[in-house]
């Protein structure tokens, strides 16, 4: 009968304490109107005395102590004349309070009944040492035993680190035979501190590591897991799912699905885990296992460690998948759906580094990047388990940039469907000996060229790069990858016709034999270049760049298909300049060629001028692939490479002085219509029965006909009367 009174006393004294706990755990960590989520999903309010005694200095720390029930301290740092929480070690679990049942009789006696904090050295809870003679002794088939006092728990900083230290030491101390049951409890604790309204707690734990513990420590517990079924479901917690499945060398291709939230109120985020069929053959015949572990909240927990020259905390955009596989399988396949699905959200694959404790990239490959996911190839190691994807740091989002294209393109193309209406208007009166005709062939295909591949690169533009758009993109791409490149093996075909102006005098190639081969150099090598880069990139996803409708450069370098030719190109135009300029210093060729040399030599200006502009815009686009590069080179090459049919308007078509005086020419004819219409037939009778109309020159007002009789000594009746028609 006593030892009955006693216990009731006990489950009273219990009872009460529990009453008084409830009272003071909202006081915790909570600033005035702050608000925490409970385990059962109700925001809990609280104060806690935020200020500390005695003026707040820059700089200056000082300390509170927790509430009641609750062990530690909270520290405060003056920053900007406030205080402001810096750590927090409050914590209400202990080693002995793990093992209590229900009638708070303590089942195990344990040498550290608490665990001491000091706020001076912001040092984390002391090394739980007991838990797995607790565990082995209560609950050694599933770990129950320990999981509703720590659910049941607030979610301070301090419990925070102890749930840490308690999941680390049994995947160290208890790891030799886990079966589902017990992963299905280990997965209940993590399952509780991974909960998106602990997220902003994580910050004050004094151990910065806690974060990379945890994650480290899960995957060391599922290493040692045993799958005995074919059950691929093994945990189904709101914040860490594991699957896992049997394979061996005979297994087909296998993959691993995830569909988590990031709260109750966002849809899920999707992940994916592929082990390619190569990588299956590797494995010996008898059966293995292959186990995934997702975490929806854990990118927002984990903080690397101290990396020169990189920016931190990088972001990370998806769900954080950890593998374990067998030590054959080094390559995986894993596809992340984004958190952040903007257009300018560029994705970088990455693996986590256990030792390094950081992302590293060189773990990853990107294969593919949409808007609204990204496939990455990762290499798996006993340090490389666990992989994401950041919010890349390369991207440029300046608007000066935008800015920039938009109106450089606007003037590129009105230059060049300008170009191309000046070249029809003037076409007859320049095309008078076979090398002036391929110029103006090149001069419009040039323009052409430009204006196709400026529209595709518009069209390109405007697609988001979605999954039902790749196909588009990749017909984008080849149309501007083989429209730019046409722009440049055009400007060969005119350095190739002054080589042939210079070098060949006695015999002449046929006007159809000349543009065979300008086509053929103009459309044919371009072809051949985009359809072999499509042929070896496109089957590996390796032809686009993640992020937008152009050559990829990370993966495959794809853009050297473009780079090297178009830079090539430039060389040897610039050599074929100095060699006019050597040659030009001769004596005259004769008079019989003096129209071609002048030609050449006007050939031989435009080139001077375009090729340089043109080597000079593409050499700052590669300067711009340079990770670092300051945003000036962005600046210049966005300004040369929208610019660039003004360019070929201007020195290939205005500074040409014969253009200028064709088109003068073509205005004064326009305007002398009328004028011609009043010349008198008496005049036309005496010019057609004169054996040469050429003395009619003599009369000050039929400037016109001596131009014609120069040019062709007599006129035929016909023609006579052609230019008075026209």
């Amino acid at each position: 009968m006593k030892m009955k009174s006693q216990a009731t006393m006990i489950c009273c004294l219990v009872f009460f304490l529990s009453t008084e706990c409830s009272h003071y755990r909202s006081k915790i960590h909570l600033k005035a109107g702050d608000k925490l989520q409970s385990p059962e999903g109700k925001p809990k309010t609280g104060r806690i005395q935020e200020k500390c005694e005695g003026p707040c200095i820059s700089s200056s720390n000082c300390s509170q102590p927790c509430a009641k029930d609750f062990h530690g301290e909270i520290g405060f740092t003056c920053n900007q004349k406030k205080w402001q929480k810096s750590a927090e070690t409050c914590t209400s679990l202990s080693v002995e309070k793990l093992f209590k049942d229900s009638t708070g009789a303590s089942r195990l006696s344990v040498a550290a009944p608490s665990i001491p904090l000091h706020i001076l050295d912001f040092r984390a809870p002391e090394t739980i040492e007991s838990v797995a003679q607790g565990i082995r002794k209560n609950c050694p088939l599933d770990y129950a035993c320990i999981t509703d006092m720590v659910k049941s728990s607030e979610t301070t900083s301090g419990n925070i680190a102890f749930i840490v230290e308690l999941l680390k030491n049994i995947s160290t101390d208890l790891s030799d035979n886990v079966t589902q049951e017990k992963m299905k409890s280990y997965s209940e604790v993590a399952n509780h501190i991974l909960d998106t309204a602990a997220i902003s707690n994580w910050a004050f734990i004094p151990n910065k590591n806690a974060s990379s513990d945890l994650l480290q420590s899960v995957n060391l517990f599922a290493r040692q897991l045993h799958i005995h079924n074919n059950s691929e479901n093994i945990v189904n917690e709101l914040f860490i799912q594991t699957k896992g499945f049997h394979i061996n060398h005979n297994t087909s291709e296998k993959s691993l699905n995830f569909s988590m939230s990031m709260n109750n109120t966002t849809e899920d985020i999707l992940g994916m885990v592929q082990i390619p069929r190569q990588e299956l053959r590797k494995l010996w015949p008898n059966a293995s296992q292959a186990i995934s572990i997702a975490f929806p909240t854990l990118g927002a927990i984990l903080r690397e460690a101290h990396l020169q020259n990189v920016s931190l905390p990088r972001r990370v955009n998806g769900l954080v998948l950890s593998v374990v596989l067998p030590e054959r399988l080094q390559e995986i396949i894993l596809t992340f759906e984004k958190i952040n699905k903007t257009r300018n959200a560029r994705a970088q694959c990455v693996g986590w580094h256990s030792k390094k404790r950081r992302w590293d990239e060189k773990a990853c490959q990107m294969m593919l990047d949409i808007r609204s996911e990204v496939k990455c190839r990762c290499n798996y190691t006993s340090v490389v388990m666990s992989f994401s994807i950041l919010m890349s740091p390369k991207s440029m989002t300046d608007k000066v940039l935008d800015y920039i294209t938009c109106i450089g393109l606007s003037v590129s193309i009105l230059s060049l469907v300008l170009c191309l209406i000046i070249e029809a208007t003037v076409w007859s009166r320049v095309v008078v000996t076979e090398i002036s005709y391929m110029r103006h062939v090149c001069i419009v295909n040039i323009a052409v060229s430009l204006l196709t591949a400026n529209v595709w690169f518009i069209i390109g533009s405007h697609f988001n790069i979605k999954a039902q758009d790749y196909n588009m993109c990749v017909a984008v791409t080849f149309f501007s990858h083989f429209f730019y490149l046409s722009l440049f093996f055009w400007m060969l075909f005119k350095a190739l016709l002054i080589i042939y102006g210079i070098l060949v005098i006695f015999r002449r190639m046929m006007k159809s034999r000349m543009m065979v081969i300008g086509f053929a150099i103009g459309y044919g090598c371009p072809l051949i270049i985009a359809v072999t880069t499509v042929a070896i990139t496109e089957p590996e996803n390796g032809y686009m760049r993640p992020e937008a409708c152009w050559l990829n450069w990370d993966n495959t370098k794809a853009l050297l298909a473009f780079a090297i030719p178009a830079l090539v190109i430039v060389a040897v135009n610039l050599i074929v300049v100095l060699v006019v300029a050597v040659n030009t210093q001769r004596p005259s060729i004769g008079s019989s060629k003096s129209q071609d040399v002048v030609t050449i030599m006007r050939i031989s200006k435009n080139v001077a001028i375009l090729t340089p502009l043109l080597g000079l815009t593409w050499g700052f686009g590669i300067a711009t692939l340079i990770e670092g590069t300051s945003l000036t080179f962005h600046i210049i090459f966005a300004l040369l490479n929208a610019f660039q049919g003004f360019f070929i308007l201007l020195f290939g078509t205005i500074m040409d002085h014969k253009i200028r005086d064709a088109l003068r020419m073509r205005m004064s004819s326009l305007k002398g219509k009328s004028r011609a219409a009043e010349v008198s037939l008496p005049l036309l009778v005496s010019a057609l029965e004169s054996p040469c109309p050429c003395r009619l020159c003599r009369d000050k007002y039929h400037s016109s006909v001596l131009r014609i009789c120069g040019q062709r000594g007599s006129i035929k009746h016909t023609s006579f009367i052609h230019f008075f028609i026209r």
